[in-house]
Protein backbone atom coordinates (compact mmCIF):
# COMPACT_ATOMS: atom_id res chain seq x y z
CA UNK A 1 0.00 0.00 0.00
CA UNK A 2 1.17 3.71 -0.88
CA UNK A 3 2.62 5.91 1.74
CA UNK A 4 0.22 8.09 1.55
CA UNK A 5 -3.20 6.01 1.57
CA UNK A 6 -1.67 4.32 4.78
CA UNK A 7 -1.64 7.97 6.01
CA UNK A 8 -4.84 8.92 5.16
CA UNK A 9 -6.20 5.71 6.70
CA UNK A 10 -4.33 6.34 9.93
CA UNK A 11 -6.07 9.99 10.12
CA UNK A 12 -9.29 8.21 9.62
CA UNK A 13 -8.50 6.06 13.00
CA UNK A 14 -7.26 9.07 14.87
CA UNK A 15 -10.49 11.02 13.90
CA UNK A 16 -12.42 8.15 14.87
CA UNK A 17 -10.27 7.79 18.72
CA UNK A 18 -11.61 11.48 18.91
CA UNK A 19 -8.65 13.28 17.95
CA UNK A 20 -8.92 16.67 16.13
CA UNK A 21 -6.24 17.34 13.31
CA UNK A 22 -4.40 20.43 12.71
CA UNK A 23 -2.17 20.55 10.12
CA UNK A 24 0.75 23.07 10.72
CA UNK A 25 4.18 24.43 9.49
CA UNK A 26 5.94 22.98 12.59
CA UNK A 27 9.65 23.00 11.54
CA UNK A 28 9.80 18.92 12.52
CA UNK A 29 7.91 18.96 15.19
CA UNK A 30 4.45 17.34 16.36
CA UNK A 31 2.45 14.74 17.11
CA UNK A 32 -0.53 13.99 19.42
CA UNK A 33 -1.97 15.81 22.80
CA UNK A 34 -4.64 16.51 25.58
CA UNK A 35 -5.06 19.73 25.61
CA UNK A 36 -8.21 21.16 28.03
CA UNK A 37 -9.57 17.94 27.64
CA UNK A 38 -9.53 17.52 23.54
CA UNK A 39 -7.49 15.35 21.89
CA UNK A 40 -4.89 17.29 19.12
CA UNK A 41 -2.75 15.71 16.27
CA UNK A 42 -0.44 18.20 15.54
CA UNK A 43 0.63 17.07 11.25
CA UNK A 44 3.82 18.78 10.53
CA UNK A 45 3.42 20.03 6.55
CA UNK A 46 7.29 20.57 6.89
CA UNK A 47 7.59 16.88 6.70
CA UNK A 48 7.32 14.31 3.99
CA UNK A 49 4.38 11.48 4.15
CA UNK A 50 6.66 9.23 5.49
CA UNK A 51 7.29 11.46 8.50
CA UNK A 52 3.58 12.18 8.48
CA UNK A 53 2.88 8.41 9.37
CA UNK A 54 5.43 8.03 11.63
CA UNK A 55 3.79 11.10 13.75
CA UNK A 56 0.60 9.29 13.63
CA UNK A 57 1.78 5.78 13.89
CA UNK A 58 3.53 7.24 17.48
CA UNK A 59 -0.03 8.78 18.35
CA UNK A 60 -1.70 5.84 17.77
CA UNK A 61 -0.08 3.49 19.70
CA UNK A 62 0.23 5.56 22.98
CA UNK A 63 -3.32 6.42 22.91
CA UNK A 64 -5.28 3.78 25.54
CA UNK A 65 -8.66 3.24 23.68
CA UNK A 66 -6.58 2.17 20.05
CA UNK A 67 -6.57 -1.67 20.86
CA UNK A 68 -10.62 -1.36 21.10
CA UNK A 69 -11.46 0.28 18.11
CA UNK A 70 -11.74 -1.55 14.92
CA UNK A 71 -9.37 -0.34 11.69
CA UNK A 72 -8.06 -2.00 8.95
CA UNK A 73 -5.76 -4.66 8.83
CA UNK A 74 -2.70 -3.05 7.33
CA UNK A 75 -2.86 -0.36 10.29
CA UNK A 76 -3.26 -2.70 13.15
CA UNK A 77 -0.48 -4.33 11.58
CA UNK A 78 1.77 -1.29 11.28
CA UNK A 79 0.80 -0.26 15.02
CA UNK A 80 2.37 -3.83 16.01
CA UNK A 81 5.19 -3.76 14.01
CA UNK A 82 6.20 0.29 15.48
CA UNK A 83 5.46 -1.05 18.96
CA UNK A 84 7.44 -3.86 18.63
CA UNK A 85 10.70 -2.02 16.95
Amino acid sequence: MHTVELLGHCLDVARRLGYEIRQEWLSGNGGGCTLRGRKILFLDLALGPVEQLDQVVDTLRYDADAPQLPMPTVVYDLLAMRKSA
